[in-house]
């Protein structure tokens, strides 16, 4: 089966080219909150059930889903999660809802920047990191900060599809290897 991110790449790029025609001046807001609460919705374990239960037809689906939204959708929308539906993907909504919001961001001119610490760090520690990291990757970034104390010091960053590693568990890894392959 093909990966998540083939698959949901180009029901995401619609979406984007659809909020982005919109009109309205917080057009790219509202579209944002709504993706990014369609894919919550469909990330949910009893709506992954639901999805999975060859006993529930579409309307029904579509139903459970629009309930679990809080609110009618746009029409837009409303169609959009009708065409995930008659394909079978509406369980790739939260893919969906990833790349949505990394082409808002792409838009924007900045990145998530997911930083993963041995040990916890505090504002201060976290805004300096970003400070530096915005230096390094020229683009403005928004930190989701985790603590892995497998990494035994340092930190590892992703944004998107880029990773600095300097995390102690890596050179360790490195040196391993490196003594290993002689």
């Amino acid at each position: 089966m093909a990966e998540l991110s083939t698959i949901g790449r180009p029901y995401a790029e619609a979406l984007f080219r659809v909020a982005s025609e919109d009109a309205t001046s917080d057009a790219m807001t509202r579209w944002s909150s709504l993706v990014a609460n369609m894919g919550a919705v469909a990330s949910d374990p009893d709506m992954r059930r639901v999805l999975a239960d060859p006993r529930v037809n579409a309307d029904q689906v579509y139903g459970v889903f629009v309930g679990a939204l809080g609110s009618e959708p746009p029409t837009t929308a409303q169609n959009f999660i009708r065409t995930l539906i008659d394909n079978d993907r509406l369980g790739v909504m939260p893919e969906i809802a990833a790349q949505f919001a990394a082409l808002v961001d792409a838009r924007q001119g900045s990145a998530e920047a997911h930083i993963t610490s041995a040990f916890p760090m505090d504002d201060g520690e976290v805004a300096d990191l970003v400070v530096a990291l915005e230096k390094k990757f020229a683009i403005k970034l928004k930190a989701m900060v985790d603590v892995d104390p497998s990494l035994i010091g340092g930190v590892r960053v992703v944004v998107g599809d880029r990773v600095l590693d300097t995390s102690v568990r890596s050179r360790l890894d490195a040196m391993k290897t490196a003594l290993t392959a002689a």
